[in-house]
């Protein structure tokens, strides 16, 4: 059986779809609860025990349009960690969503892109 979890937005923390039998997760919305940490464990969680299986693809499609600095340390940690598992075999790919006239949010994608050698990044604009 697939993992598959849902999670709604909140004033605080971005809409949650991890949906393993797809090969699909998705952040929408914004980013900013003061205790972070335990939203993303559940992410953190969910990866450690699917990259380290012959997953084949995963796409990662990122619509978070503002978070503060501990959401970015876990989400440079969380792209990080599927870099090393990008290789032998698996894909994955992350779609950075962001709408030009967001520059903050460009600016830190074109930073993660950086940081990560083995991920297809791609920068996805939308109007704003």
């Amino acid at each position: 059986m697939s993992f598959r979890l849902e999670k709604e937005r909140t004033t605080s923390t971005p809409y949650l779809l991890i949906d393993e039998a797809k090969g699909y997760m998705r952040l929408e919305g914004r980013c900013f609860h003061e205790n972070i940490g335990q939203f993303f464990q559940t992410i953190t969680d969910w990866l450690d025990i699917y990259l380290a299986t012959d997953f084949g693809t995963l796409t990662v499609d990122n619509a978070v349009t503002y978070f503060n600095s501990s959401t970015t340390k876990l989400l440079l940690n969380m792209l990080l960690k599927m870099d090393r598992h990008a290789i032998g075999g698996n894909t994955i790919i992350v779609n950075w969503h962001m709408s030009a006239d967001n520059e903050i949010m460009q600016e830190c994608g074109e930073d993660f892109a950086e940081e990560v050698k083995n991920l297809t990044f791609n920068m996805v604009v939308t109007e704003a």
